[in-house]
């Protein structure tokens, strides 16, 4: 799955952990537009398993959903 990093009420760290905690497995790619270094460490640490910073093209979601497996 991919999510909005930065959301109101549930942000995509905690919707994350969330979905880790539960036991979810299935890829998830952070999207913001927070292009700082540190925010690749920051998804990562969440659990999520890519980070991709906005504007996002259909090719780079498409690089990055088959770097971690989740597009076939």
């Amino acid at each position: 799955g991919v999510t909005g990093v930065n959301m109101p009420e549930l942000d995509g760290y905690q919707l994350t952990r969330r979905l880790r905690a539960e036991g979810v497995n299935v890829p998830i790619v952070g999207v913001t537009a927070n292009a700082q270094t540190d925010e690749t460490e920051r998804c990562l640490q969440a659990g999520m398993d890519g980070y991709l910073a906005k504007p996002v093209s259909l090719a780079g979601l498409k690089q990055e959903l088959l770097r971690i497996g989740g597009l076939r």
